[in-house]
Order: C-alpha cells, then sequence, then structure tokens
C-alpha cells in the first residue's frame, strides 16, 4: 500500500512505511481487495450494502440476532433502513463486548476536574456503574423506547448515564450543561421526555454552579416527565419534590452486584437510541435520531478506520456531552476499546493553556480540537507552550469550522512538530463525518484526503451537477450512508425540507466545498454563510485568514452587510490581542484583505469586540454576528457559550454610529 501520489512541494507531512502499514484503512482496504482510498470509495457507492456488510463484519459488530438485510430502501434514500431483522443494542459493542477479555480491567476513563480532581475508571467499573443505574431506571418503570434526558457537566458519570439509558432499550437526549430553564424544557417537551437526569451543582469556571434549581424550573413546563435522577456531586441547595426526585446513589443501591444479572435490551438495530437536538437559524431546534446499528457503526468508520483511533489511545476532545462530539468521544472511544480522557470545564481555565496540560498530565495520543481552540491558543506564551511535553501525541483531528492557514500551521508545527498528521474532519449531527483526512494520505494545510466512503460525497452546482476541480460548489451525498439521521424527531416532512428538497436524490448538507488536481477536498465554509461581494462569490474563511495572517488578532469572524453599490459588503467583526493598537491596526488588516483578495473585498467597515458568540465547543457562530449587527432575530441562542458577546457586537455598532 502506498500513499496517494502528491507533489512532494505540496504535502508538509508524508506518512512513513510503517505507519501505512499498521493503518486501520489500510488493513480494512486489505480485507475488502481493494488497494487504493479512491477505489474504496468506489467500491462503496456502486455496492452501498455490500461495502456497509463487509464494514460491519470487519468492525466485529455484535448483534445478539443476525440481520437478513442491511439496506432496505424502499421507502426512499432519505428514510433508508439498515440491519433489517437483526437485533443488537450499542451497550454490547461498546461494554459487554470486553467481559472477560483483558481489556476489562484495563482504563477506560480517566477524568480530571476543573479543581485538578483525577479519577480513572475500568471497563468493568463503568460496566458496574451503568448496570446499577440501569437496575434502577427499570425499577422507576422506564425502558423501551423511553425518552431520558440528560442534563451533566463533563462528570464521569455522564458515560454511564447515556449507557444505562441505551442498555434499557430508552433513548437518551443529551442536552448542554450551560443550557437554561427555557432551553432545557423546550428540548423535553419537544423529546417527548419521560425522565432526567441530573446533578446538584458542579463547577464552572471556579464557581459553584446549580444544576437542580434550573431543572426544577424547567420541569414547570414540562408534565410528561414523571421521574428526575439527581447525581450527587457538589452539595447546592435545591429543591425536592417527593415522588419525582431521586438519588442516583439511592436509586442504585439495590443493583444486584452480578452485572449478568442485569441485562443489555435485545433491541431492533435500527431503533434509536440518541436524539440529539440541533439548532437552526429559524425555527426550533431540530431533534437528530441515530440508531443502535447506526451511529456505533459509522462513528468507529470515522475515528478507527478512517482516523486511525487504536485501543491503546488515549483519547481527549474536549465537548460538552451536549453536542455530537461528546457522544462520539464516548461511544466511539469505548467500542474500539481506547480509553477516554473526560475533563470538566473549558480548555482555558483555570490555565489559559489547560487543554495543552492535560496532553502532557495524561500521555493523550490522540487529541480532537476546534480550528477556534487553536487560534484563540496562538496567543499564549511561547515560552511556557514549549516548556510542555507533548510527546504523547501521535493523531490531532479537527473539526467544527474551516482553518484558517495561519492556524493550521502553528497547530501543526508547534503542537505536533511537523510529526504528527492533523486531520481535518467534517461533517454534522445529522451524518458525523462525510470528509475525511487519513493516517495513509500526504498532509496538505487546510485540506482533506477525501469522501468517507460510503456517503458518496460530491460537489455540485445548483442543479446538482459534478463540478471540476478548482470549483467551489454544494457538498451533497449521493449514497445512503449507516450513519445518517433516521430523520428529524416525530418530523418528517421538516425533514425532508430541510435537507432532500433543494437537489432531487441528493443530501444537501449545508456547506460550499472544492477538490483541487490531487484530489484533495476543501470546506470554504456555510454556504449560508457565503458572500457575494460584486458578484464574486466566496466563504469568509477567506477572508479571515489574511485577517488572521496579520498576527494582530486572537479571532475574526467576516460576515456580510447590505450595501447600496455591492449589494452586500464585508464586514471584520475582530477580536484584538492585549497589545493591538485598534485605530492603526484596522487600517493593517482592511490592507492585508485586499492585498490577499483585491479591491473588490475591502472591508466596509473593521469592527473590534471582546469576543465573538460561540458554541460550547467553540465553534464561532457568524449567522448570530450577523443578526447582531444588523438587529436581526438571530434564532435559537441557548448553544451560546458567551451570550455576552451579542451585546457586545450590539454595543460596538452603537459606538461607531455615535463615532
Amino acid at each position: 500500500m502506498q500513499a496517494q501520489a502528491l507533489k512532494p512541494t505540496d504535502a508538509v507531512w508524508w506518512p512513513d512505511a510503517a505507519t501505512l502499514d499498521s493503518a486501520n484503512l489500510t488493513r480494512f482496504m486489505r480485507a475488502l481487495g481493494v488497494d487504493s482510498f479512491e477505489a474504496l470509495n468506489q467500491q462503496a457507492s456502486a455496492d452501498p450494502a455490500g461495502f456497509h456488510d463487509a464494514l460491519i463484519r470487519f468492525l466485529d459488530y455484535r448483534f445478539y440476532t443476525p440481520y437478513s438485510q442491511v439496506l432496505d430502501t424502499s421507502e426512499g434514500l432519505p428514510f433508508a433502513r439498515w440491519c433489517e431483522g437483526g437485533t443488537t443494542n450499542v451497550v454490547l459493542n461498546c461494554i459487554d463486548r470486553w467481559r472477560g477479555t483483558p481489556r476489562y480491567t484495563q482504563p477506560a476513563l480517566i477524568w480530571e476536574g476543573e479543581d485538578g480532581t483525577q479519577t480513572t475508571r475500568t471497563f468493568e467499573d463503568i460496566d458496574r456503574e451503568t448496570c446499577q443505574l440501569a437496575w434502577g431506571l427499570r425499577q422507576l418503570g422506564l425502558g423501551r423506547g423511553d425518552v431520558v434526558g440528560m442534563y451533566l457537566p463533563n462528570l464521569p458519570q455522564a458515560a454511564a448515564a447515556m449507557l444505562a439509558v441505551a442498555k434499557i432499550g430508552g433513548i437518551v437526549l443529551p442536552m448542554f450543561s450551560g443550557f437554561g430553564a427555557d432551553a432545557i424544557a423546550q428540548r423535553l417537551q419537544d423529546g417527548r421526555a419521560k425522565a432526567l437526569i441530573t446533578v446538584d451543582g458542579s463547577l464552572r469556571r471556579g464557581k459553584p454552579m446549580s444544576a437542580k434549581p434550573v431543572v426544577d424550573e424547567a420541569l414547570t413546563h414540562c408534565p410528561g416527565v414523571q421521574h428526575v435522577v439527581v447525581l450527587n456531586h457538589l452539595t447546592t441547595a435545591h429543591g425536592w419534590t417527593e415522588g419525582r426526585d431521586h438519588w442516583w446513589h439511592e436509586l442504585a443501591a439495590g443493583a444486584p452486584q452480578d452485572v449478568q444479572a442485569v441485562p443489555t435490551e435485545q433491541m431492533p438495530a435500527d431503533d434509536p437510541f440518541l436524539l440529539m437536538f440541533t439548532s437552526g437559524t429559524t425555527g426550533k431546534p431540530k431533534g437528530v435520531v441515530h440508531s443502535h446499528c447506526g451511529f456505533p457503526v459509522k462513528t468507529a468508520l470515522d475515528l478507527s478506520i478512517c482516523m486511525d483511533l487504536k485501543p491503546e489511545d488515549r483519547f481527549l476532545w474536549m465537548s460538552d456531552m451536549g453536542w455530537l462530539v461528546g457522544p462520539i468521544l464516548v461511544f466511539g472511544g469505548l467500542q474500539t476499546g481506547a480509553t477516554v480522557v473526560l475533563a470538566e470545564g473549558a480548555p482555558n481555565y483555570p490555565e489559559p493553556d489547560r487543554l495543552w496540560r492535560l496532553i502532557e498530565r495524561h500521555r493523550v495520543s490522540y487529541l480532537g480540537l476546534a480550528p477556534t481552540v487553536a487560534r484563540l491558543s496562538m496567543s499564549l506564551d511561547t515560552a511556557a507552550l514549549d516548556a510542555l511535553d507533548l510527546s504523547s501525541l501521535r493523531v490531532i483531528v479537527s473539526t467544527g469550522e474551516p482553518w484558517t492557514p495561519e492556524a493550521w500551521h502553528w497547530t501543526f508545527d508547534r503542537i505536533g512538530q511537523r510529526k504528527v498528521p492533523l486531520l481535518n474532519y467534517s461533517g454534522g449531527t445529522e451524518i458525523g463525518g462525510i470528509l475525511t483526512g487519513t493516517v495513509i494520505h500526504p498532509l496538505k494545510p487546510c485540506a482533506f484526503a477525501g469522501a468517507i466512503p460510503g456517503t458518496g460525497a460530491d460537489v455540485v452546482d445548483a442543479e446538482g451537477h459534478s463540478v471540476g476541480q478548482g470549483v467551489t460548489g454544494e457538498l451533497v451525498m449521493r449514497s445512503p450512508s449507516i450513519g445518517l439521521t433516521r430523520g428529524l424527531w416525530h418530523d418528517r416532512e421538516r425533514y425532508l425540507d430541510s435537507y432532500w428538497s433543494r437537489l432531487p436524490h441528493l443530501w444537501v448538507h449545508g456547506d460550499f466545498a472544492s477538490r483541487d488536481a490531487d484530489g484533495m477536498w476543501y470546506v470554504h465554509g456555510r454556504s449560508d454563510d457565503t458572500l457575494k461581494i460584486a458578484g464574486k462569490r466566496t466563504g469568509p474563511s477567506e477572508i479571515e485568514a489574511p485577517l488572521m495572517g496579520t498576527g494582530l488578532l486572537q479571532d475574526a469572524a467576516v460576515i456580510g452587510v447590505p450595501d447600496p453599490i455591492k449589494g452586500t459588503a464585508v464586514l471584520c467583526v475582530c477580536v484584538p490581542r492585549p497589545d493591538t493598537e485598534e485605530a492603526s491596526a484596522a487600517k493593517t488588516l482592511s490592507a492585508a484583505v485586499v492585498a490577499g483578495l483585491g479591491g473588490a473585498f475591502k472591508p466596509a467597515r473593521v469592527v473590534f469586540v471582546a469576543d465573538l458568540p460561540r458554541t460550547r465547543n467553540m465553534k464561532v457562530m457568524r449567522r448570530v454576528v450577523r443578526a447582531a449587527w444588523l438587529g436581526e432575530d438571530p434564532g435559537d441562542l441557548s448553544t451560546l457559550v458567551n451570550p455576552e458577546a451579542v451585546a457586545g457586537i450590539r454595543a460596538a455598532l452603537s459606538a461607531q454610529e455615535q463615532a
């Protein structure tokens, strides 16, 4: 097996012979009898059923009852059914499979609290904790098909909570641990939840935060929630409703000691176990549905096969359990047999370089991060960062938004020392990954090696026709993928309208993408973020790159605003570095954009703010930036970790109008 041929000057990293030979992707291609990644994709598109059948067998994904038909598209591509006739459970494949093996007594989860507290759980420990809670949930009458909300920060018990709900055949509904009462109530109501698992309180940036009172307020609007399970973690004041509220430890106290006495529910393979709500620009959050055979198999394809997660890895990806990355970390890591490193709190607290210290402390080998985290880390003290030992890193995976070249090179050069592959990964809550990097391809900055097999990914024009090299178009999927959502929760028409109505028989993902002459792919941001300036179309990241290249900024978001002549003008909303002199910086930044893209893209304004609105996994919400500047309805803001940033943008607008 050889790395894909590229001109040496185009690549900054090449896999060596040992990496190529030992890669999970190499082993998978050998098992299927193909000799290249392109051939693997062609085989998957030509025979989706055969490909996914081979994938399931290669992964040794286990079933109680074997399936009789791997793929059924009788209702059309949007409603493909998988593993028909089979029964399984995600917990069978994440926990039960390790019983009686050497892996069972080895670390499955390492946790570090915001205050520095550390704990380690083996697979056996998590199995026991999962079984105890599952037993308690069954005593409450909960079981198959019941939706159970989860409002927990990144505590070690969060993994057991998700596993326990799935184990009894329920559907877990994880929610962002920073949500307020209204956001919780809306998701519990829309999800038709019968129960909720929460905590009394936890630390957030050094301050004790009560979760139970927020839950109590939310439940005044949720009569369908019959039970609340409360983890006793950080003693904080809260109310108690007898008959409804139950302490976790008391509920689990009567469980049998023998885990075999708490059976895992044998579920129809394509039944749901995970309900994730994702925010949209307008309307209510959308309930994305993932199944017992779909999400785990697709996650293993993405993480383990394409991006080479191995059982010996220590896997850290800082994200709240309310975003898809949280379940990917837990279910993907445990299914692979890797050790999950879970950290409470933020990547930049209590120390601004906390993320990188976590890697050193816990010898993390497999790191996931958002490009924004890298951009913010570029302002850290160079000497302090250089003093850290990050030599344990083997693979870095990134997702969330497009890279700027400067941030990509900083991460590859400074963090990975030009030795660690920095793999791009792009997709969404509804599908997992669509595009990926691999360890068998050379690395080109900011690029993807290609489409994840089984997605049939393509770049098309407005009529759905494939576009050529160097042409930007819509990212779509042509093939049914086992990881695709089984629809939107109780909203068939919205599902079809949101993803399948624009182009016949194509899933339109909402990203702009392109391919180069070497077969590498690039994502240029959300298609609804795209700017058309004086008839020229570009993505925000292309303008943000020269802004960040000046070295004057911590971060930047570029949006389009109405202009009477151009139609749309460029507005640069920037977070300056502490030592930046704003008046002169604005001229330098504007000149950098003109030098990089031409006079047509000269910013109409450069605005400085203290921060940009972000989700908990640090993704910048450009639609919110634009709405705040224009005084429009920004849509759902419940996912923001820093809603005060919206007021900061509006204050900057007011200051400019008064100047």
